[in-house]
């Protein structure tokens, strides 16, 4: 994905029928300040009420570095990736040094939902368990939902999962409930680095643009924004990241697509090719007598 920022982002509160609604909010993840203290995950956690990942053993220790939640599900809403990275280290100006030694580099991210603009998870749900709030946020009804699961596999970040317990989809509500108290979400509070950044998007996104800059500027060419264009396969994210590597680095699709982008066009054939099946079939039965006989000319 490109860095650069392009036009605004979509009303997509006006859109869902709010006729007066806040500016809609996100999240600005800037992974480059991120030190792997897990906060948002545990504060995330103790607010809503998710339960324990790894059900009574709390550590749940995987033996992948310090990743203990392994990733985003129903009962992790954000989750801290540890990446563990050795890479050579160049000669420097006295020859020491001939390239084999490798200094390690530690890139660290919370991830969570990314409340897309055009999200699919919402398109699929045939109970209206998924809404848009006017926040802008897309949030589950647990008391809605049938468990049918199409949200899970039409997302496509595979942030949306069930338990095995109700059988009930679950993910990141961006703390609608602090929300409409005028709080903000209890990760971003809890954020010691101001990592997780919580605000109107626009803002959200000059300031991230700001930082790229200023990353850029001191030699991390790696940096890049993630989620944030709108001209985008998901119209823009509503949670956005400031990544120093390859989006596939972090498990992340390097150009992610909203799933249900060719629901109208395959509707639109099913339709004409019901159309023609039924012409079809009215044929056959016109050139057939009552008793089922072909007809007789003459």
């Amino acid at each position: 994905m490109g860095n650069r920022l392009s036009g605004p982002l979509a009303d997509v509160s006006g859109d869902a029928g709010y006729r007066e609604h806040p500016p809609r909010v996100g999240f600005f993840t800037d992974t480059s300040v991120c030190i792997g203290c897990k906060a948002c995950e545990v504060a995330c956690k103790e607010w809503n009420g998710v339960p324990d990942t790894h059900g009574d053993d709390v550590l749940g220790l995987t033996g992948m570095s310090y990743d203990n939640t392994e990733a985003l599900g129903a009962n992790a809403w954000r989750h801290v990736a540890f990446i563990e990275q050795a890479k050579p280290v160049q000669a420097g100006p006295d020859g020491n040094r001939d390239g084999s030694a490798e200094a390690t580099r530690w890139l660290m991210a919370s991830d969570v939902c990314k409340h897309c603009t055009h999200a699919a998870c919402l398109d699929v749900c045939p109970t209206g368990a998924l809404v848009r709030t006017e926040f802008g946020t897309v949030v589950v009804q647990s008391d809605v939902c049938n468990g049918c699961a199409y949200c899970v596999s039409a997302c496509p970040f595979g942030v949306i999962d069930r338990r095995e317990d109700d059988g009930r989809a679950w993910k990141c509500t961006m703390c609608y409930d602090r929300l409409r108290g005028g709080l903000e979400p209890a990760c971003a509070k809890a954020c010691p680095t101001d990592s997780i950044q919580f605000g109107p998007l626009d803002e959200l996104r000059a300031t991230a643009a700001a930082r790229l800059t200023e990353l850029h500027d001191a030699g991390e060419q790696g940096a890049r924004l993630y989620g944030h264009d709108p001209d985008d396969g998901i119209g823009g994210a509503g949670a956005f990241f400031l990544l120093l590597d390859e989006p596939e680095t972090y498990g992340l699709p390097p150009d992610p697509v909203v799933t249900t982008a060719d629901l109208p066009s395959m509707w639109r054939w099913a339709g004409v090719a019901a159309a023609v099946l039924a012409a079809g079939v009215g044929a056959a039965f016109a050139g057939r007598s009552p008793a089922g006989l072909p007809w007789r000319r003459g």
